[in-house]
């Protein structure tokens, strides 16, 4: 029972980074009905921005504490990734709204080729480690929790109550949603409809080096392909859970992370990407919105 708790709470950190990466991916779909394929290589850069943070404080402030090291790696990469998208949006998305659907597609892709090659030319192929930043462990019987668990399964809880408040509750959220449900109707009605939908790619982009960084904490370890498979999943976690529903978002990257981690513990961890998809399947033919989603009302 020890060990089945203990891979519990491996799956829901593995999980909650899922999550904070989905919440990008539904975002943007829920507001221009986009897949924006380049949101990995954002997590990506975030991840690589943390580093380089790290990297450029220790070297001129000995003894730096950990947690201002953490929010200044967070702070950095949040508007450095936000930057990123915001330029990503203007330059290689909006010239293509109006298109045929598949053009911002193939733009999305290769726009995250761009990404990561860019990051393996710049930081070059091998892997980038760092020293462990977080180390405290607590032990309760034969199950451990470390602190950097606590940490973003935490960070991950507070920021999605945060933006569930922001889509909700304020203007900005009002914004988006009109904008998300009619566009033509929003811009008549006095909503900055390209504003509404950069803030979007700024509000993902933020989420996603909030996740780059949790990863870079968690594994100590950076590499230029960390974009794709952590960004499929967490695609796939939006899939799941609904895409175009935040809490689905997060939900879907819950149970891809337990998946995972209780496939991995019982089972042989070759299989645990084909358990993944093979829920998937299972909730699309049963569920086609996902399991928080809403059903699409076809606008005449």
């Amino acid at each position: 029972m020890e060990y089945f708790i203990q891979q519990l709470a491996n799956g829901l950190t593995l999980g909650s980074i899922y999550g904070l990466i989905a919440i990008g991916y539904t975002m943007v779909y829920g507001i221009i009905g986009m897949i924006n394929f380049a949101h990995g290589d954002i997590f990506m850069l975030g991840a690589f921005a943390a580093l380089i943070v790290f990297l450029i404080l220790t070297s001129f402030i000995a003894g730096v504490p950990v947690a201002l090291a953490l929010l200044v790696m967070l702070v950095v990469a949040m508007l450095m990734t936000s930057l990123w998208n915001w330029t990503i949006e203007r330059v290689a998305y909006r010239p293509l709204r109006g298109s045929f659907r598949l053009a911002p597609l193939i733009t999305a892709i290769g726009m995250s080729i761009v990404l990561s090659n860019f990051i393996q030319v710049t930081q070059g192929p091998r892997n980038k480690p760092i020293p462990s930043l977080v180390t405290d462990v607590y032990h309760f019987g034969a199950i451990t929790i470390s602190l950097k668990q606590i940490i973003i399964i935490a960070v991950t809880a507070v920021l999605l109550t945060i933006f569930w408040y922001i889509v909700n509750k304020t203007p900005l959220g009002r914004a988006q949603r009109a904008t998300e449900q009619d566009r033509k109707m929003a811009a008549l009605l006095g909503v900055d409809v390209d504003r509404t939908i950069s803030i979007t790619f700024v509000m993902g982009a933020a989420l996603a080096a909030v996740a780059g960084t949790m990863y870079l904490m968690y594994y100590g370890v950076a590499t230029f392909n960390d974009g794709f498979i952590p960004g499929v999943k967490a695609f796939t976690a939006a899939v799941l859970g609904g895409i175009g529903s935040l809490p689905g978002a997060v939900l879907g990257g819950l149970l891809i992370g337990l998946i995972e981690s209780l496939w991995s513990a019982y089972f042989t961890i070759a299989y645990k990407d084909v358990a993944t998809f093979a829920l998937l399947a299972f909730v699309l033919i049963f569920k086609p919105t996902g399991i928080l989603g809403r059903p699409e009302v076809e606008k005449v």
